[in-house]
């Protein structure tokens, strides 16, 4: 039954590479996976930066407030008006920052002791004026606290009684978890090009090859379905495989196209993170595998075969968001799950938080069962269409 195997594997293989444009296209885009998305990544928070750089306010009626300019200034913020139509450009997302509205009697109800109400516009459709709103609301707070202590300080009363306790906030959170907030999208692309890589390859040997007309003839050959079926599947996970190695190894130089210092700083994957998404990724592309194939096998074509294969990429694209809008952390069960359990445990290690013997056994024997079963199911189905 190996020879038999090895002898099928061989000529999946010699199938596979023939069709090389296909091929290739897959290989260049698992080997773009990483610099593509730390690329995104570090523009997106060089980009949050340089806003937070420049230190750039708008303000529309400054000139009705010239304490509150002095105060800004002091902070060494640059003061610029807001254009004419800045509701809109605000709606449409031209204009990037929110913009602080301050009333003509500004001065006049700040001389009487009053709280002047002042308007701070943005629009929660566009991100970079919702990411402005809080330092700018932060800067009206400082205000608001410099001229109620000058306030106590006329009326003879000191400020510290007011303070009756203060708070030092420490965050507990290492630098490699703070960059894996950021590296969220890193496991979820790794296994989106896994699986797709195994997509390409375990259609063609099943469905494929019901539409040429090339499986029953095969079946004809003296070798037994779970031979046939073994080598196939082996050709099928080696190239998955063959993708999640090129996918992981694409972050290793990826990491030079970091734009942001502060993402460069903290974001760490190395040889040693690279060869745990692979312990992770290898068992999971064997199931992956052997589960397309167990879905092509029963249509005609691979037509057929792609739009049964496409809940199967919906289901596996969908799990990580559970560790996107869980609150409450991480579950046991999420560990016996294929895909949902790479995701947490790739994740963990960008954290560089410990993974158990156990956390890495849990997915390899849920992947193994899940390969023994689809086999299992395929060499069945084989097994009827050679008695037809």
């Amino acid at each position: 039954m190996i020879g038999a195997a090895w002898t099928v594997l061989r000529k999946e293989l010699r199938d596979a590479l023939r069709d090389r444009r296909t091929l290739l296209t897959i290989v260049l885009s698992s080997v773009a996976v990483g610099p593509l998305v730390l690329l995104l990544l570090s523009t997106l928070v060089a980009g949050m930066e340089e806003r937070a750089e420049s230190r750039e306010i708008v303000v529309a009626g400054i000139e009705h407030a010239p304490t509150l300019r002095s105060y800004l200034e002091r902070q060494t913020y640059r003061i610029s008006t807001a254009p004419a139509q800045y509701e809109q450009q605000l709606q449409s997302k031209r204009l990037g920052e929110p913009v602080l509205v301050i009333p003509a009697d500004f001065e006049a109800d700040l001389a009487r002791g009053e709280a002047p109400r002042v308007e701070l516009m943005l629009s929660s459709a566009n991100p970079r004026s919702q990411a402005g709103a809080s330092r700018l609301a932060r800067l009206l707070q400082g205000f608001a606290q410099e001229q109620a202590m000058l306030r106590l300080a006329w009326r003879g009363v000191s400020p510290a009684s007011l303070q009756a306790i203060e708070v030092d906030e420490r965050d507990l959170a290492s630098p490699a978890a703070r960059a894996a907030q950021w590296a969220t999208l890193v496991p979820f692309f790794v296994l989106m090009a896994v699986l797709y890589g195994a997509l390409y390859a375990a259609l063609d040997t099943t469905a494929g090859e019901r539409e040429r007309g090339s499986l029953e003839p095969l079946l004809l050959n003296p070798v037994s379905p779970l031979a046939l079926v073994l080598g196939k599947w082996a050709a099928v996970a080696t190239v998955a495989m063959l993708i999640a190695l090129l996918s992981c190894a694409s972050f290793l130089p990826g990491q030079w196209l970091l734009r942001s210092e502060t993402l460069a700083a903290m974001f760490r994957f190395g040889v040693g993170e690279g060869a745990m998404f692979l312990a992770l990724l290898l068992p999971l592309a064997g199931a992956l595998s052997a589960l397309l194939m167990a879905i092509a096998i029963r249509c005609r074509s691979v037509k057929e075969a792609q739009a049964n294969a496409t809940a199967l990429v919906l289901v596996v694209s969908l799990l990580p968001l559970l560790t996107l809008f869980n609150q409450d952390g991480e579950a046991p069960w999420h560990l016996g799950v294929p895909a949902l359990a790479q995701i947490t445990l790739m994740g963990r290690v960008l954290k560089g938080e410990p993974i158990a013997a156990w956390e890495l056994s849990l997915p390899l024997a849920v992947s193994a069962l899940l390969v023994a079963l689809c086999l299992a199911f395929v060499a069945r189905s084989l097994r009827g269409a050679a008695v037809k």
